[in-house]
């Protein structure tokens, strides 16, 4: 079960990202944060929502906003994944699924007729004190960083 609701502060967390940096959630207060769980590296949905962002990378850089992307995947994948498609922020690598849970997104899907489990994709939207302020599950990819672009303009 997830541990975050909405107008409540996120718990803290920190996990290793590309750049070769850590990031903890702490160290971002007083700038927003936009947290987006993808299920893999060079997806063609995964892809496209990172483009999205990557895109729109400047307009939530003026509004005070950092963009995290975070799936299971290894950080060499990542870094991989991040330079092929130029983006301007860091992805996350939580192989141990400690902030998939904290956020309660591993579910349960259906891969070439099997049973597994994967990341859902969702998004978090993190005030400046920390604080949830809305999220959004089941993502699907079209016109999804636009609506998290006016989500941020109404903070």
């Amino acid at each position: 079960m997830s541990e975050i609701t909405i107008g409540k502060t996120v718990p803290d967390f920190e996990l290793s990202a590309t750049s070769g940096q850590t990031v903890k959630l702490s160290q971002l207060q007083g700038r927003n944060v936009v947290l987006y769980f993808y299920p893999k590296d060079d997806t063609p949905g995964c892809t496209r929502e990172g483009q999205d962002f990557r895109d729109f990378h400047a307009e939530f850089e003026r509004l005070d906003t950092v963009i995290l992307g975070l799936s299971r995947d290894t950080l060499k994948s990542h870094e991989n994944f991040k330079a092929k498609q130029d983006f301007p922020f860091e992805l996350l690598s939580d192989q141990n699924e400690t902030v998939c849970q904290l956020f309660d997104v591993i579910k349960p899907k259906k891969m070439f007729g099997k049973d597994v489990k994967g990341i859902e994709r969702s998004t978090f939207l993190i005030d400046k004190e920390g604080v949830l302020r809305k999220e959004w599950r089941k993502v699907k990819v079209e016109g999804h960083v636009a609506e998290v672009l006016e989500a941020v303009k109404s903070l």
